[in-house]
């Protein structure tokens, strides 16, 4: 008699692959964040995925989120993307497909992908973006990172064209 057997590289690394089950899921989230009775943040998402039971816990957006950020001063910053995700030991969001940032003062900011630290209230990427400006102006490149009101604006290599105000 004869014996043989097969080896399925493929096989062996879907067993062994880890599978995250969520241990919290929502639909139609409409989540409002305030401190000291100040409305500071609100976040909607057609689904919600939470991963807190693990040990690098996340939340899961994977329908899309719209996020509208304010500030002490009434400014409103609104965020948009296809998808993303919260890394709650690290407070990162990353924000992939058609991510999109504007200001109530007509600042907008177009990626493919965007990292938001919440700690510092900090947005970057290493993806190729487009910056527009209320003048019309616009500045594109590879990588970026600005402050959530678009005060402080970092750049590593850019293009484009800044038009001035006279006042």
């Amino acid at each position: 008699m004869f014996f043989s057997c097969e080896s399925d590289i493929n096989k062996v690394q879907k067993l062994s692959k880890t599978s995250f089950i969520p241990s919290g899921e929502a639909d139609t989230i409409n989540l409002k964040y305030t401190d000291s009775g100040q409305i500071k943040s609100i976040l909607k998402s057609p689904k919600m995925l939470d991963y807190g039971n693990i040990i690098n816990p996340f939340t899961e957006f994977p329908k899309g989120i719209n996020v509208t950020l304010f500030d002490n001063k009434g400014n409103i910053t609104t965020i948009v993307a296809d998808y993303a995700i919260s890394y709650k030991k690290t407070s990162i969001i990353d924000l992939q497909g058609n991510v999109k940032i504007s200001s109530d003062t007509g600042k907008r900011l177009e990626t493919s992908q965007l990292y938001f630290d919440q700690k510092n209230e900090w947005f970057f990427t290493e993806k190729h973006f487009k910056y527009t400006d209320e003048a019309g102006g616009y500045l594109e490149g590879p990588g970026v990172d600005f402050s959530k009101d678009f005060k402080i604006f970092n750049m590593q290599q850019s293009s484009g064209e800044v038009n001035t105000i006279d006042q």
